[in-house]
């Protein structure tokens, strides 16, 4: 095992690999109660969506940990699982409907992952749009999580309002919220998942939360009949390729931070990039087949990095851990249905993904309201994709108008005319 993770090389042990991987997997396992809990909203069976997380979060990070041994974790991203909610929402389409432009997304993913083209993609797209894309899904799954809470409620005059903090609910998540932004600022590993523990027994014992058993036989995964039939039909390429994208930059970002954290890169270079990159395409389709929203690379990895992880060990220790938690489904299920305890994760994650922010040039104007249009419109509409779209046809409108239409890559205008199309002919709602 020390010879195949190259721990030597790494200047590590395996017992420094399993504590990082116990850490990684404390900080992320909030996704195995948040996820079904979002998915089950969009009329996913709870059981389908709580196998498809745990198995697409074992294979991600298991292919991680084999070939790219990077201590990385891959599981459902946070974001686009609300995205999903809100597409059968807003379209009045079937979930079925939907997996099937998540598994379109991973096969495009898998694709890229053999050629160039994934790097000029990158490329080519200005930072003020990554980062204001990141942002307004971190301002939009913030929004999810007050909403569930009751802590912001419909208000016909103004649209939405503050909610009653009589409610019981809105008590808890707030209790919640407060002990985990507590446990944060004093730097104690796996934060999220303590507070939803802590919130979870405040609800028990105030009656808010029952318990039909704790652990069990796994629930059997079920591969299910995709409805591709039906992105064509519905015309779900906007869709599709909000999957792609945000998936992309979200897993290509995050990989490169924690490996750069990790002292992973060499010479500017990610090595085994491609099996990385794999790691997630992969999971992202699998997922679909199963049932759940496309995967990425977890950030939350660099709490590993940070308790000594320098190996795909770490990964490895990570991917067991996921397979573990299947036999605790009657648990998660219970506390999945109390949204007081998993609305105070949405929130926090949400401020996490505002991060990006600090690097917008929002001195220069024409850089500035792209970003600001996409965080503006992306809670406002329910929508990833009316945002990533306004992002697109807004920058290299501005650029052109201001005199610096070379600085815009070609591809930028196609996407730009391809959205203004779309929004047109084609509106989402």
């Amino acid at each position: 095992m020390e010879r195949f993770f190259g721990l030597k090389e790494r200047n590590t042990t395996v017992r420094t690999e399993i504590i990082a991987g116990v850490t990684t997997f404390l900080t992320m396992v909030y996704i195995v109660v948040v996820n079904p809990s979002i998915l089950s909203s969009a009329g996913v069976p709870f059981e389908q969506v709580f196998m498809a997380t745990i198995l697409s979060a074992a294979l991600g990070t298991g292919i991680m940990a084999l070939f790219a041994k990077h201590p990385i974790a891959i599981a459902p991203g946070m974001g686009m699982n609300a995205y999903f909610a809100s597409v059968v929402a807003s379209h009045g389409v079937s979930y079925q409907m939907v997996f099937g432009t998540v598994f379109l997304a991973g096969l495009i993913f898998i694709l890229l992952s053999f050629t160039r083209l994934r790097e000029t993609l990158i490329q080519s797209i200005p930072s003020s749009l990554k980062y204001g894309i990141t942002s307004g899904i971190g301002l939009f799954i913030a929004f999810i999580g007050l909403r569930m809470s009751g802590i912001v409620v419909a208000n016909p005059a103004t649209m939405v309002g503050f909610g009653d903090l009589h409610q019981p609910a809105t008590l808890l998540t707030l209790a919640g919220l407060f002990l985990t932004l507590i446990l944060m600022a004093r730097r104690v590993n796996g934060a999220l998942f303590i507070g939803m523990v802590v919130t979870a027994v405040a609800g028990y014992l105030a009656g808010m939360l029952s318990f039909k058993g704790v652990v069990s036989v796994p629930p059997t995964p079920d591969f299910f009949d995709m409805d591709l039939p039906g992105v064509f039909q519905h015309g779900l390429y906007t869709v599709v390729f909000a999957f792609l994208l945000v998936t992309i930059f979200d897993t290509t970002g995050t990989m490169i931070g924690v490996a750069e954290q990790a002292g992973i890169m060499k010479d500017g270079t990610f090595p085994r990039a491609k099996a990385a990159l794999m790691a997630d395409a992969l999971a992202t389709t699998v997922g679909a087949t199963l049932g759940t929203s496309p995967s990425s690379a977890y950030i939350e990895s660099s709490a590993g990095v940070a308790a000594g992880g320098r190996s795909g060990l770490t990964a490895l220790v990570v991917s067991l851990l996921f397979l573990l938690s299947m036999f605790f489904s009657p648990a998660i299920s219970a506390i999945s249905s109390v949204s007081a305890i998993t609305a105070p994760v949405l929130i926090i994650v949400g401020c996490f993904m505002m991060e990006g922010l600090a690097r917008i040039d929002w001195h220069t104007f024409d850089e500035a309201f792209p970003a600001f249009a996409i965080l503006l419109s992306m809670p406002l509409t329910s929508s990833i994709a009316t945002g990533i779209a306004i992002g697109f046809i807004t920058y290299p409108l501005m650029k052109l108008v201001s005199g610096k239409g070379r600085e815009v890559h070609p591809i930028l205008y196609v996407f730009g005319v391809i959205f203004v199309i779309q929004m047109v002919y084609f509106p989402a709602h």
